[in-house]
């Protein structure tokens, strides 16, 4: 195991089994977001947490503004940390923006990585004139200048509507809390990088084994994406979970883990 790489990812690894989970969680995360779901399957499976630099109890000093400056800087670390562990076949699971980072590694390394699991993916969060992402480019100018004049505002607005709930509720107030952990700079690059992206042309180069999990009420990634998702790669299958929030792994973890574990059985 290399020690730089697990020290700047902040890796950890948990349970047993001879099938290895790799959770990847989304922007402005980190591996903590996946505690309502994890004991489920450490039982069973080997589980790798990681958290994204500048995120969590990562090594901020690695980050590097042009590395980052694209998701395939976050694939390569993907790439680094399993094959640090000396792992390979293993099921990526991600959420939100770690299902195109996860794509995009399997595509590079598919000996690396076997099957995916996007919890709430999105290839393009624009809309366009054929295709509808969910966000206007003015949106997203807005959110990154209010996370640039108001960092902690941002965060007090985000996580509610995210989650789809009250501001009062615990859960929203830890996202909330997650959120404005970060560094705001390393945070506002990630949001320009992963909002602004476009990863709608590697969908045809895919043949990983794909579940695509989508809330049926999202208000970051629309029930349409999924079913875009769903025809545009080849290998894949969706379930729209009768959910509501973008993070069903927090707020509906009975469900998200019902539906994992029917995918890997």
């Amino acid at each position: 195991m290399e020690k730089n790489i697990i020290k700047r990812n902040n890796v950890n690894v948990v349970g047993n089994g001879d099938k290895v989970l790799v959770f990847a969680h989304g922007f402005g995360c980190e591996q903590g977001m996946w505690r309502y779901i994890l004991p489920a399957f450490t039982h069973d499976y080997q589980v790798v947490l990681f958290d994204y630099v500048g995120s969590g109890n990562s090594d901020v000093s690695a980050y590097d503004p042009e590395k980052y400056n694209q998701l395939e800087g976050y694939a390569q670390d993907v790439i680094d940390v399993i094959e640090s562990l000396a792992l390979s076949d293993v099921t990526f699971v991600g959420h939100s923006v770690s299902s195109m980072i996860g794509l995009l590694a399997a595509n590079a390394r598919p000996d690396l990585i076997t099957d995916l699991i996007m919890i709430g993916p999105s290839p393009c969060y624009l809309n366009t004139t054929d295709y509808q992402g969910g966000f206007d480019e003015a949106d997203i100018n807005d959110m990154l200048e209010m996370m640039e004049m108001n960092f902690e505002g941002w965060a007090s607005y985000m996580a509610p509507m995210a989650m789809e709930a009250s501001p009062d509720e615990e859960k929203v107030r830890d996202l909330e809390s997650t959120f404005v952990s970060n560094e705001p700079g390393i945070a506002r690059q990630f949001a320009e990088v992963t909002f602004f992206s476009d990863y709608r042309h590697i969908l045809p180069e895919s043949d990983v084994k794909t579940l695509i999990l989508q809330c049926a009420q999202d208000s970051i990634v629309p029930v349409e994406v999924g079913y875009y998702l769903k025809d545009h790669l080849k290998n894949s299958e969706l379930f729209v979970m009768e959910t509501k929030g973008h993070y069903p792994h927090i707020s509906q973890p009975e469900k998200t883990i019902e539906a994992i574990r029917a995918y890997i059985a």
